[in-house]
């Protein structure tokens, strides 16, 4: 038998959070040290400017691919490639800190395997919403969209709980709900966005992904779809 003094009071974080959490802190820290010099010599200080023409998302390189027909593999990458890139050591933190949060919930529910396909495929629901819905010529960068699609998973498995327990479904939202509202209050004080656009797109690709992502959701899909 385990001696319970022996176990940790902390569950230990899933390595492919911490990994995914560690390449955007390392991306950016390797951005700030160069911009200062630190390493990579004189070219450094251009790196993120660089890096975001070449891999943030891109709706004037979406729509050429449209117009074109043409889809080739280097620019579609940007759909994936766009989260691990911010415009600031803070974005980036607070990008990290949600990952960290959010992505353990998931993943010890539904698996890093789900995790990471809920992350990436909100990711890139974010992005066709910003390239269909608003067309902005600024790249899009930041694991915002795929934390709102954990979010999404986090709050889709919250909903599941309460209707268990016969409690009030709507509870599930208080967290996207809050979140909407600081970003509104921001935005009325200095200046707003149409970054949370694809934020909102990222958590609804999140949360209708997660009702066939989740253990058994896609049998229970299967049962409900044939009682209808």
């Amino acid at each position: 038998m385990s001696n319970p003094h022996n176990e940790s009071p902390v569950n230990p974080l899933p390595p492919v959070v911490v990994a995914l959490s560690l390449v955007l802190i390392g991306i950016e820290l390797a951005f700030g040290m160069g911009a200062r010099g630190l390493i990579g010599g004189p070219a450094a200080v251009g790196w993120r400017a660089e890096y975001v023409q070449k891999f943030a998302f891109s709706d004037r390189v979406f729509e050429w691919m449209r117009d074109t027909g043409e889809w080739p593999l280097e620019q579609l990458l940007r759909f994936a490639s766009y989260p691990f890139l911010h415009w600031s050591f803070t974005q980036a933190l607070f990008a990290a800190v949600i990952l960290l949060a959010m992505g353990k919930i998931v993943a010890e529910v539904m698996g890093s395997v789900r995790m990471l396909i809920l992350f990436f495929a909100s990711s890139i629901g974010g992005a066709l919403a910003y390239a269909l819905i608003l067309n902005d010529p600024t790249p899009l960068v930041g694991a915002f969209p795929g934390d709102y699609g954990l979010i999404g998973g986090f709050t889709y498995l919250l909903w599941v709980r309460l209707g268990r327990v016969g409690a009030n479904q709507t509870r599930a939202f208080s967290l996207i709900g809050v979140l909407m509202a600081l970003q509104l209050v921001f935005g009325l004080l200095f200046g707003g966005s149409n970054l949370w656009l694809p934020d909102i797109a990222g958590f609804a690709t999140g949360f209708a992904l997660s009702i066939v992502l989740v253990p058994g959701g896609f049998s229970r899909l299967l049962a409900r779809m044939r009682r209808d």
